[in-house]
């Protein structure tokens, strides 16, 4: 089984506005509303490729009530723990002659809260993958992901990072199975700039080298980089079309590399999948969509071995 930690939930409102103007009245053409948060879109992703998935996190109010049905909509199990006040917050995304994004504040964490999530992660095993995805809010300590990657490494579970800045350094000391930083958030980390794949590969291996056994490193339309524990490293342009989403993308290369290496337990299908998945988010108004990921893969990659089911 697979779980997906988000401190961070949200409804996330996607409005679509042919011209945009500051200090008007604005009128989208379009809008749709989706469960929100990079561990959910994990989750979300991941079910839809057939992988048992199930979110947890924290939610609260009538935006968390939706927030909860709209996952289990997806086909991806909850339990989630529900904050006394607050509301789970609101993202707006302006889809107009540039992406705009408004994100929400959310509801405060407590304390007792935290520790009710780690009794919670305490039932997971050597067969489970946990993922920690995105920030968390300003009353959660900046060193949770460590702490909770301390507890479940010491139960054999596969953990997977995907977070910025202290959040994601925090845990390299216990070996994350995968951490998958994009090039903005790895030039961070080691304060320079991440303009070529190239780079991207010698600060992925220094980030292996601190901890983690599989680092994946997203460059958008660049394509990607990932830096095996076996010492491989492989890179890859990124499929080409039009990019009508970035939000999302990520989180469905993550879940993209996470189904693959479950089905095969090959790094290199794995990075070739998960470069697809996310291409194919990019792509589309919503997350990742097998079917488009599976005809992007074959169309890019034109496998020409034969590949055993």
């Amino acid at each position: 089984m697979v779980y997906t930690v988000t401190f961070n939930c949200a409804l996330d409102c996607v409005m679509s506005v042919p011209v945009c103007r500051a200090g008007e009245v604005n009128r989208a053409g379009s809008e749709k509303v989706f469960a929100g948060g990079k561990g959910i879109n994990v989750a979300s992703v991941l079910a839809d490729f057939g992988v048992d998935a199930a979110a947890m996190g924290f939610v609260s109010g009538f935006t968390g009530d939706e927030v909860e049905r709209l996952v289990r909509e997806s086909g991806v199990k909850t339990d989630f723990i529900r904050l006394k006040n607050g509301m789970t917050r609101i993202n707006v995304k302006i889809k107009s002659d540039k992406e705009t994004e408004i994100n929400g504040a959310g509801a405060d964490v407590p304390p007792e809260a935290v520790r009710e999530l780690i009794k919670k992660l305490e039932k997971l095993g050597e067969n489970d993958m946990l993922v920690l995805a995105g920030s968390v809010p300003a009353s959660v300590p900046r060193t949770i992901y460590g702490d909770i990657a301390k507890t479940a490494s010491q139960k054999g579970v596969n953990i997977v990072v995907d977070a910025e800045g202290e959040l994601l350094l925090n845990a390299l000391p216990y070996r994350p199975f995968l951490v998958k930083p994009n090039r903005h958030e790895l030039g961070e980390i080691f304060k320079t700039d991440i303009e070529t794949r190239s780079d991207a590969a010698q600060y992925a291996l220094k980030m292996r080298d601190m901890g983690a056994r599989n680092v994946l490193v997203s460059l958008a339309g660049d394509g990607a980089v990932l830096a095996c524990e076996n010492g491989e490293v492989y890179e890859s342009d990124a499929p080409k079309g039009k990019v009508l989403n970035s939000t999302g993308a990520g989180d469905s290369m993550t879940a993209g590399f996470i189904a693959a290496y479950l089905e095969r337990g090959d790094y290199e299908y794995a990075f070739e999948r998960a470069l697809c998945v996310g291409s194919a988010c990019a792509f589309s108004e919503g997350l990742a969509a097998k079917s488009a990921a599976e005809k992007l893969y074959w169309d890019f990659f034109g496998r020409v071995k034969n590949i055993q089911k």
